[in-house]
């Protein structure tokens, strides 16, 4: 089993790379989480949920990055925590 280890310097965005915020995932986790992985039969997924319910759940599009699929999830929990609309892209 590989193990994975965080080093000292890999704090901030590596060079080259904008920093950014994803304000509303840094606020959530705080009381919720986050999971970002694969479901079967689904693919690749990034679900948003607290301790009622789940705010967001997002598939991955083709050739979208990580980045961008936690920036449509992090605008996908501000929608739902102040307009009331849940994204679910996984129960069609």
């Amino acid at each position: 089993m590989a193990t994975c280890s965080v080093g000292e310097n890999t704090a901030g965005p590596p060079p080259g790379v904008a920093a950014f915020s994803l304000p509303n995932i840094a606020e959530l986790i705080g009381h919720g989480e986050i999971t970002v992985g694969v479901l079967e039969p689904v693919g690749r997924v990034a679900v948003a949920s607290d301790d009622r319910s789940a705010l967001a759940m997002l598939q991955r599009r083709k050739e979208e990055t990580l980045l961008q699929l936690l920036i449509r999830l992090d605008q996908a929990i501000a929608k739902a925590c102040n307009e009331d609309v849940f994204t679910d892209e996984i129960n069609r």
